[in-house]
């Protein structure tokens, strides 16, 4: 074993005739090789155990890469502080990029990513294409998913919190007030915890002998735009409903406007739950009672678990989902008879 772990890559490129420089191509991830000769270079990297860029203890870039599809909201931030924390207490830096869910963007990330090296990446509700997933196997770099938008887009370890569990107890604080005709705002349907929202909205009204009205379900995407419509669109409604859970901070914040253009109050006419507890809820007016999503805490437990792989540890568990909280402030009240 101890042979094959000190391969030089001379050895390697003899045995696959090609020159030094172009198996140096191979393990930096650049493109300009032939497929044929990668597979046949990276296959003899594997028999021989010959351990990469960044593989060996203290061989480290100082710097992970943090990517959002989007920074244009609150709860990116959060995500932000918590890995700063843990990056700047190791001396280590932090990269922020944004994707903006453009295939152009990511291709210019995985550029500037294969040009600066990075001792690992925390991808945040985003999705890979298969060739750029294979990209970042190629790099040799350790990856952490938050919220991973569908099924775990790469096999790495993924985080995220308990939205089922968060959606249930938002909707059975409202019926536990007497309300019987609550409408939801949903996030994108292509992220697993919209969906796990949903869910548990579904499974609380089920729990309490309550209908599952399709027109009370309007859809949002997280910002404060789609929770003025999807206010509007349910105070519409021949029968309005007397409490509206919006599955984000930001949609809860745009049905407050939605109301107060209505004419109508929050609690005193209609009580509204959102989901996040951004540091604004507490702000509003009124204070929002909403769902703690520990953000800060999933960007904290995200980079650990990254710098621990970065130094060829293993993780604890492929998938971690922290805990969720209702926090009850003021904007629900008892369902006024």
């Amino acid at each position: 074993m101890a042979r094959e772990r000190k391969v030089t890559i001379n050895v390697i490129a003899a045995e696959a005739g090609v020159s030094v420089p172009t198996v140096s191509r191979v393990l930096n991830g650049r493109s300009d090789v032939s497929p044929t000769t990668r597979a046949r270079i990276e296959a003899l990297l594997a028999q021989h155990g010959y351990q990469r860029r960044g593989s060996r203890r203290g061989e480290h870039a100082g710097l992970v890469d943090l990517v959002f599809n989007d920074l244009d909201s609150p709860w990116a931030v959060e995500i932000i502080r918590g890995v700063e924390d843990v990056a700047h207490a190791a001396q280590v830096g932090t990269v922020v990029s944004a994707i903006h869910r453009h295939s152009a963007a990511t291709r210019q990330w995985l550029d500037n990513l294969r040009a600066r090296k990075s001792d690992g990446v925390i991808l945040v509700t985003s999705t890979l294409q298969p060739g750029h997933q294979a990209e970042l196997r190629r790099l040799n770099v350790p990856a952490v998913v938050i919220d991973p938008a569908g099924g775990p887009a790469l096999e790495v370890p993924t985080i995220g919190a308990t939205n089922w569990a968060g959606g249930r107890a938002a909707t059975e604080h409202l019926t536990s007030l007497g309300h019987r005709r609550i409408g939801f705002i949903a996030g994108p349907t292509s992220l697993l915890c919209s969906r796990a929202r949903l869910d548990g909205y579904r499974a609380a009204l089920d729990a309490a002998g309550l209908p599952v009205s399709d027109e009370l379900i309007q859809p949002g995407d997280f910002y404060h735009e789609s929770g003025f419509r999807g206010a509007t669109a349910l105070m519409s409604l021949p029968e309005p409903p007397t409490a509206i859970f919006a599955s984000s901070d930001q949609m809860a914040f745009g049905v407050y406007e939605g109301l107060r253009q209505r004419g109508l109050r929050v609690p005193d006419d209609v009580s509204v739950v959102g989901f996040d507890d951004l540091p604004e809820a507490r702000w509003a007016s009124p204070p929002l009672t909403t769902v703690r999503q520990p953000l800060a805490e999933m960007g904290t437990l995200a980079a650990r678990m990254l710098l621990r792989l970065s130094r060829g540890e293993e993780t604890d568990s492929p998938r971690v989902e922290l805990a969720t909280d209702l926090i009850v402030r003021n904007s629900t009240a008892p369902l006024a008879v």
